[in-house]
């Protein structure tokens, strides 16, 4: 990668070719030479570390990772033994890279330019999340015989306990009627709750058709402000164009129901509370299926965002398992079925929490219909 004013044409075309591949590669890539400067970037790399090839050239590598990193020590071991090195599990987050920079960096010696190595990132948090993500459903399903036991052994029951109360209601003195009405309130309370756990063991098809995400988030946002979040000031921050999302709109609804009135919740009690909705095309995710060699491209991202209190990192791991809840009479069900209908329609969902900013961010597939690449659709305008 060294310049040289003299290429042949063949030269000059291989050159560009290989400027192209790296450009494609969905990972920063980044030259460093034996003077410790950043020799080349990749387009990855320069939306990695916030800058322009041409600005990272003026540096060494040590100006933008934090101080100490073990990615020093890497390099000065792969010029040493002119041999390649892998290290898992990374942490570069820094105020200039930002947090949550987790990565695994493979570094490798150049045979014609010695003390220059190549470094190649992989971040992790997508992985993570990934890997998170099939736990979450791991966790709904393993809810599911629960709901069925629970619907069949308790509900039953439970109808002869609030007929039993209603016919002592008729023929008790006014004091006692209200323990009754107490035994019957309670009662439905806990029919409430199993009805809502039946819904963890609904294993049938989902039926589904290209929808306009929008249109489901103006709904939720119209039902928000009529009534949990009347008080509360929600933006909108749409891409226009994004193609359908393949999915049942009523289900859809019932997830943004409830990641909104999370959010509400969560603001409530800030003078400055707002939510924010953002939708936009992310290409470059895919998730494999299991049991096949099918990858589904997830480039379709909807958010809540709220500027809460945020949630405890001891809680963010486990926020859509079932019964994780921060709520004093919280069931914690809501998330996990929002974590069992988006996996259900082959998507994920995630958590970000920090510095009193919270996002839940939703990746789903486009509607069959619409185009499977990941080339994304031209934009004509960002705000709503």
């Amino acid at each position: 990668m060294s310049s040289d004013s003299n290429h042949t044409p063949a030269q000059a075309g291989g050159n560009a070719l290989a400027m192209a591949v790296l450009n494609s590669i969905q990972h920063p890539v980044i030259l460093v030479n034996e003077s410790g400067l950043i020799a080349f970037a990749n387009w990855e790399a320069e939306a990695f570390f916030g800058a322009s090839a041409a600005h990272l050239a003026r540096y060494r590598i040590s100006t933008f990772i934090p101080f100490g990193s073990p990615l020093l020590a890497l390099i000065d071991q792969v010029r040493e033994r002119r041999a390649p090195v892998n290290e898992y599990r990374v942490d570069l987050s820094s105020p200039r890279l930002g947090q949550d920079k987790l990565v695994d960096i493979y570094v490798a010696p150049v045979s014609n330019e010695p003390g220059s190595v190549v470094v190649v990132f992989q971040e992790r948090s997508m992985a993570d999340k990934i890997d998170r993500q099939l736990t979450h459903r791991a966790a709904a399903r393993s809810v599911t015989g629960l709901a069925s036991m629970l619907a069949h052994e308790i509900k039953n029951p439970l109808s002869g306990i609030r007929g039993a109360a209603q016919l002592l209601e008729t023929s008790v003195g006014d004091e006692d009627r209200t323990l009754t009405r107490l035994i019957c309130d309670e009662t439905d309370r806990i029919v409430s709750l199993v009805d809502r756990m039946e819904v963890f063991s609904d294993e049938r098809p989902v039926d589904r058709q290209p929808i306009n995400i929008h249109s489901v988030l103006d709904h939720v946002k119209a039902v928000a402000k009529a009534g949990f979040a009347r008080n509360i000031k929600i933006s909108e921050n749409y891409d226009p164009s994004l193609p359908p999302v393949f999915a049942n709109r009523d289900q859809l609804v019932q997830v943004f129901l409830n990641l909104i009135k999370n959010a509400a919740e969560a603001v409530r009690d800030r003078p400055e509370g707002e939510i924010t909705l953002t939708t936009a095309y992310r290409p470059g995710i895919r998730l494999s299926v299991a049991g096949t060699r099918e990858k589904i491209s997830l480039p379709l991202e909807f958010c809540v965002h709220d500027n809460g209190p945020g949630v405890p990192g001891d809680l963010l791991p486990h926020l859509f398992d079932p019964f994780i809840t921060t709520k004093t009479n919280g069931s914690g069900l809501g998330l996990a079925l929002v974590a069992k209908i988006i996996g259900g329609h082959g998507g994920i969902v995630e958590c970000d929490s920090q510095n009193h900013r919270t996002t839940f961010r939703v990746l789903m597939p486009v509607s069959k219909d619409a185009t499977l690449d990941d080339t994304p659709p031209i934009a004509t305008g960002n705000n709503r």
